[in-house]
């Protein structure tokens, strides 16, 4: 591993003015990514900043506004917290599956999101509940909407010195409901070749949906939200035949590539197959 400063302030000022000092200077908010890519010389640094003793980046709530998840705050707690409170099941589901357990103990849903990997597991579930990024830095702060944090694989939006400070996630309705499904070749600590997350609102008078919210992982260079098929599914009556039809629409909206994961045409049927079971998941925990 490459030579650099470590720093681990306890307040937040003291750590946006280190990482507004000249250099390469990167946050750590677990270390399960940058470690490693500073070690494969996939990342450098001259300065590594630990977040994890600043207690707002370790906060985790749930109030008026909705569910505040500090950027710090590992796998394991947010999994803790939204699976006793509920409302969030697809956050709940993903951050179950965020490596291995010791991985989920150390690392952040604030790291697997500004790690950016196209495959990773909360981003969907973040998405489909319409997760805001609260970022800070030296001169100030930013509220950007998570569909627009991404700009490529392993890139976000975040500015020189800029770090992500929380998510937060408005609170669902009480007719809302939420899952989060991958598929992985081996049972655990394996990257997804396609995940697809579902969020659905029904009126239960009429059984419409009022809000449909879809979002793949894996099948394109970021995280997508497949509009076509939301906006046929809201508005629409939800039963097996809507399902099917929203599930075909939303493999339009999958770009994805070949490797050695599985063929890109591999992954347009997964996505197909894991929109299905999503919503039927999702109307099952409504009825």
């Amino acid at each position: 591993m490459p030579n650099f400063d470590y720093e681990a302030p306890t307040s937040l000022m003291s750590a946006l003015e280190l990482l507004a000092q000249p250099g390469e200077n990167r946050p750590l908010a677990g270390g399960t990514d940058v470690i490693d890519q500073l070690k494969s010389n996939r990342r450098n640094a001259d300065l590594v900043v630990d977040l994890k003793r600043i207690p707002e980046l370790l906060n985790i709530e749930s109030n008026g506004s909705g569910l505040h998840v500090g950027s710090a705050v590992s796998c394991t707690e947010v999994h803790n917290f939204t699976t006793e409170k509920g409302g969030f099941a697809a956050l709940a589901e993903s951050t179950e599956l965020v490596g291995s357990v010791h991985i989920q103990n150390r690392g952040s849903v604030g790291g697997n999101v500004c790690n950016a990997a196209p495959s990773a597991d909360t981003i969907p579930s973040l998405l489909i509940h319409e997760a805001v990024a609260h970022t800070a830095s030296a001169s100030g702060e930013r509220e950007i909407p998570l569909i627009d944090f991404f700009a490529g694989p392993g890139q976000t939006v975040l500015e020189k010195g800029e770090i992500l400070k929380e998510l937060v996630l408005p609170t669902p309705s009480a007719n809302t409901a939420s899952a989060y499904l991958r598929f992985i070749p081996r049972n655990e600590m394996d990257i997804a070749v396609a995940g697809v997350g579902s969020l659905i609102e029904v009126d239960p008078s009429t059984n419409l949906v009022t809000k449909a919210r879809i979002a793949l992982a894996s099948v394109a260079p970021t995280p997508v939200r497949a509009y076509a098929a939301e906006e046929f599914l809201e508005g629409t009556k939800i039963d097996a035949d809507a399902i099917d039809k929203t599930a075909d629409l939303a493999v339009g909206s999958a770009v994805p590539i070949t490797d050695v994961r599985g063929s890109a045409e591999y992954r347009k049927e997964l996505i197909r197959v894991l929109t299905r079971r999503t919503l039927t998941i999702c109307l099952e925990r409504l009825a």
